[in-house]
């Protein structure tokens, strides 16, 4: 076989090659570029499913981090409204219990204006209204909250709305009043045992305990008689009711009566008194 034919051929074959080769070579690049690209999604979907899996964890406790924070702050701005609203309803409930205590004080000084119309007292005297603001019962003696400015002078007797002798005022000043007890050891006035026609002295002896001294023996003096005040001496007007005859003793070389009286004032039970103004 000739040499140049076979050249020829040689050259067309390697030609022919040349151009299935170029042809392979894009349909290569093409196949590599399409599993490429198929990697790069599942390579993409594994990174992030791995992303997603470790980070969910993280995220889920930062999304409770700020949950828990949003409660806390929710929290401790509910718990300023809460202090603020108990603050205000204890200064309502303070409010209401000043109001009733007003109420309530209103209510015992009307009833004891009442009672003392009642046994006619205001008919009989010009009065005033005070409160007891403490007890001395050692001195005999207790407080009132009314003074001077009040009108009030010292000597005025003291009584209850029950027409029950108290005391008389012997320390005055500006808002408050000293009284002393009819039970005071220093306390001594004109007075009558009721119905029996009997007068004496009494005098205090303890809180519990007076005496009437200077009752002759020819008057009948008997227990649960009752004494009230005389007009003599001009301390106390006539009629004040001031206790009951607990004992009465005779004695053979003394004329006159050993009584023993119970007061009829409780302070225990007293908060509200009447000053006589004038008699």
């Amino acid at each position: 076989m000739p040499l140049y034919p076979k050249i020829l051929s040689r050259c067309i074959i390697l030609k022919a090659m040349k151009s299935v080769f170029k042809k392979n070579k894009i349909l290569v690049v093409i196949v590599v570029g399409i599993l490429l690209v198929l990697s790069l999604n599942f390579f993409q979907k594994t990174v992030k499913g791995f992303f997603y899996a470790t980070s969910a964890p993280v995220q889920k406790s930062l999304e409770q981090t700020g949950s828990n924070a949003t409660d806390f702050f929710s929290g401790v701005f509910r718990s300023k409204e809460l202090k603020k609203e108990n603050e205000e309803l204890e200064l309502n409930i303070q409010i209401l219990l000043a109001e009733n205590a007003s109420l309530k004080e209103i209510q015992e000084e009307n009833q004891v204006l009442r009672g003392a119309l009642e046994i006619g007292l205001q008919k009989d005297f010009r009065l005033a209204l005070a409160e007891i603001t403490s007890q001395d019962i050692g001195q005999g003696s207790i407080l009132i909250n009314q003074g001077s400015k009040d009108g009030l002078n010292k000597g005025m007797p003291v009584i209850t709305q029950q027409k029950v002798l108290l005391g008389r005022i012997t320390e005055i000043y500006e808002d408050f009043s000293r009284v002393a007890l009819i039970s005071s050891k220093e306390s001594s006035f004109d007075a009558e045992v009721l119905d029996r026609g009997a007068s004496g002295v009494v005098k205090g002896k303890s809180s519990q305990l007076l005496t009437l001294d200077l009752v002759v023996q020819d008057k009948e003096i008997k227990e649960g008689d009752v004494v009230v005040s005389a007009s003599l001496g001009g301390i106390y007007p006539k009629g004040l009711l001031v206790g009951l005859v607990q004992e009465v003793k005779r004695s053979d070389t003394d004329p006159f009566y050993q009584i023993a009286v119970v007061p009829f004032f409780d302070l225990q039970r007293t908060n509200s008194v009447l000053i006589i103004l004038d008699f």
